[in-house]
Formats: structure tokens, C-alpha cells, sequence
């Protein structure tokens, strides 16, 4: 079958190598890679993860939480309802490349504007398309998630060039991912009553909007200091998403030790990494990560049971962060997914309430993060400014 939308351009013969020698076949989809200042000498790589979501893949695509990644959709059948501006999750994809069984030929929705193809194409996004995305699931999640590199390939010596590429490539440990997606100039967003200053370490779009329910929201990079934030009078301080190591997050770890205690914090995927670290706990890298829409999560004070999108391949380490309670816990591998402070206006969760794509049992965190701020203020915040500003203490709750 052939995997480009465009039936009257021959398919290019492509393949994708692994750091381990695995390799496999496809053709080449979206931006051409010669010249591609995205995939220098015709080759894209990157450390090769899989997403397990049935619909979403713009979303996906554009989650700047997957700079340095390679990402392989392990549902079969990408592209049949094309794309459009109104999904885009950033101002344009940080993904490496993406990997997927079959390209459909056609779209067909009335919001869209342009293919996949077309749309991967526009953003300097290379694709390989006809892989055997099962197999290629299969390998990974038995043995990691790993370095690979894909682009043309006819002949050995061009499989020989990915190889060398693939093995050449150092993946997201020890990476300084965030300073590539994170905002360049501050920027104020929403009109909800609370004053929220939000560290953008690879926000999203639908995280901007669901905190603008509830908050008037200025989106700082991920360099800005305690002192400037506080200098903008916040109500409260949320940690975004982002890609990579929590360890090489810049400088936002320590701007936490200026913040805890003085104005309520929420973080979310990245950001509760970083919170983790700043309180005293320890990341690690997961095998293959948690990339997809239905991941279930328990809340452990309830019991509840809640169906979760999820983009990340580090975690916090389970009884590392001291002075905390672990409010979630994810029931396919027991990791961490959520913890609150019992003596600081502080809680976090791995997993993202916003989804996009995902279900959306989990947004009532972001109300959550309203009440937290009421109670350390005294009371609500009316839009115009007014409202109580007691020196309130409580943690509020958990994530």
C-alpha cells in the first residue's frame, strides 16, 4: 500500500535503525530530508518512544514535551482527519521525527486545513511511515526505550550512515531540553480572578486554558528567578510539562527553594519532577515511559480510579521526597504520580489533568489549585483585585 497522501509522488524507501542494530523498513513521509535543518545528511534522530492514543496525534505531535524524541504510534491507522491550527498544542512541533504503520490517503473532517503529511512537511518534520509499528512496540517496551535514526535508505552503506547515527545519538539523560521549548519573552494569558505566574519549562496550550478558567495567567521561561516571580504579586505559581531529565530543568529547581512556603504551587508531569527535587527527592528514568491516553492512576485516599493521559519517560522515586504525603499511584507499574506537602501549599501530579488528547477525570486539579489558593489567601479573589489575603497556611489537599 502506499503511504503518502499523494498518489502521484513515487514513495521514498526509508528506514529506521536502533542503537541496538534493529532495523526497520518504510517510506519516507512528511518533510523531505535533504536539507532539512531538522535532519542534517538526510538523517533524523533521536531517542525512539511509542504513544498509545487511538486519536490525538496532532496534539501529540505538538507537545514540547517530546523534544529529543522520536515518536512511534502504535495505533495503525494516522492521518484520516488531517490537521488543523485549532489542535496544535505549541507553536510548532519539537518532535525529532515521527514513526507510523499506515498514512491515510485522504482526510476527511471539516476543521481541517491540510494533511498530515502536508502539515509535517510545513514544520520541517520528517516521518517514516509502513513500519511495523507493533514489532517495533514489542522491542521497546522489552528492552527501552533507546536511540534510533531513520531517513532514505536504498542500499548498506545508507543503512551503515543510520546506524552510526543512531549509535551517535545521546537520547534525554544529561539533556537540557527545556531551554529549546520554553517561551523566549514572557506573556499573559486567561481572565480567571487569581493572579498565577506559570513557569513555561514546555507548557501546553490546553494547560494555558484550563488555567485561565481560574486565573489570570503570566507565562515566565523557565530561567526566570524567585525574586522576579514574586515581584509580579502572584496568587500562585504553577510548574508546566516539559521534556527531558528533571535534572538538567536549568534554574527553575532552585527558584523552588525561594517559592515554597512564601505563594501555593502546582506542577504537572515535569513540573512535579522539578517540584520533587527541589523538596529533596530523587528522579529516575523509567524503561520505556508513559506515553498515551488511558494510563489508570489510583487516588490513594479515596480509591478512586482515574483514566489518565500521560507524556514522560522520568518519575520521582516512590519515598524519596521527605515531608510529603503520595496521594497517586499508577497502577500498571506502581510509580509515583502525585504527592502533596503536608506543611507548604504545594502538590503535584505526573500524569496531565488537561489530557489533550486523553479523558478528562483529572481536571478537577485545576480547581483544586483554586481552592489551595483561597485558602492560603483567606478567601476568594474577585476579578476586579479584591478579595482576602490572609497569610494562610494550609497544603491543601494533595494532587
Amino acid at each position: 500500500m502506499t503511504t503518502s497522501s499523494d498518489d502521484s509522488v513515487a514513495p521514498v524507501p526509508g528506514a529506521l535503525v536502533l542503537t541496538d542494530g534493529t532495523t526497520f523498513e518504510g517510506e519516507m513521509i512528511g518533510a523531505p530530508m535533504a536539507g532539512n535543518s531538522g535532519a542534517p545528511h538526510g538523517i533524523a534522530s533521536g531517542e525512539v518512544v511509542f504513544n498509545t492514543v487511538m486519536t490525538g496525534y496532532q496534539e501529540v505531535i505538538t507537545d514540547p514535551s517530546y523534544a529529543g524524541q522520536i515518536i512511534a504510534f502504535t495505533y495503525p491507522h494516522i492521518g484520516n482527519y488531517g490537521t488543523t491550527p485549532t489542535d496544535a498544542e505549541s507553536r510548532r512541533p519539537f518532535c525529532r521525527g515521527v514513526v507510523i504503520r499506515d498514512l491515510a490517503r485522504r482526510r476527511s473532517n471539516w476543521r481541517s486545513d491540510a494533511s498530515l503529511d502536508a502539515f509535517l512537511a510545513r514544520h520541517g518534520i520528517a516521518g517514516i511511515a509502513g513500519v511495523d509499528t507493533r514489532r517495533l512496540t514489542r522491542h521497546v517496551r522489552d528492552y527501552g526505550a533507546m536511540p534510533g535514526a531513520f531517513g532514505p535508505a536504498s542500499d548498506d552503506e545508507a543503512l551503515r550512515r543510520l546506524a552510526a547515527a543512531a549509535r551517535a545519538e545521546p537520547g534525554t539523560a544529561g539533556v537540557d531540553l527545556v531551554s529549546e521549548v520554553t517561551t523566549a519573552e514572557p506573556y499573559t494569558t486567561g481572565r480567571g480572578p487569581w493572579r498565577v505566574v506559570a513557569y513555561d519549562l514546555g507548557i501546553k496550550r490546553a494547560i494555558t486554558a484550563n488555567l485561565g478558567r481560574i486565573a489570570t495567567v503570566e507565562v515566565v521561561p523557565a530561567h526566570t528567578t524567585a525574586a522576579d516571580v514574586l515581584a509580579r504579586e502572584p496568587d500562585g505559581v504553577f510548574l508546566s510539562n516539559g521534556p527531558g531529565d528533571p535534572q538538567m530543568a536549568g534554574d527553575v529547581t532552585g527558584a523552588l527553594s525561594d517559592l515554597l512556603g512564601r505563594v501555593p504551587i502546582f506542577g504537572i508531569c515535569l513540573g512535579q519532577q522539578v517540584l520533587g527535587l527541589a523538596l529533596g527527592g530523587r528522579s529516575y528514568k523509567l524503561p520505556f515511559g508513559h506515553h498515551g491516553g488511558n494510563v489508570p492512576v489510583r487516588d490513594e485516599a479515596s480509591g478512586r480510579i482515574e483514566i489518565t493521559s500521560q507524556n514522560h519517560n522520568f518519575a520521582i522515586e516512590s519515598g524519596s521526597v521527605p515531608g510529603v504525603d503520595e496521594t497517586h499511584i499508577c497502577l500498571n507499574d506502581g510509580s509515583l504520580e502525585g504527592f502533596a506537602c503536608r506543611d507548604l501549599p504545594a502538590f503535584a501530579v505526573q500524569y496531565h489533568p488537561e489530557a489533550s488528547p486523553g479523558p478528562h477525570d483529572s481536571r478537577y486539579l485545576f480547581d483544586r489549585f483554586a481552592d489551595l489558593m483561597a485558602s492560603f489567601h483567606g478567601g476568594p479573589r474577585m476579578r476586579n483585585g479584591s478579595g482576602g489575603h490572609g497569610a494562610g497556611t494550609g497544603c491543601g489537599g494533595g494532587g
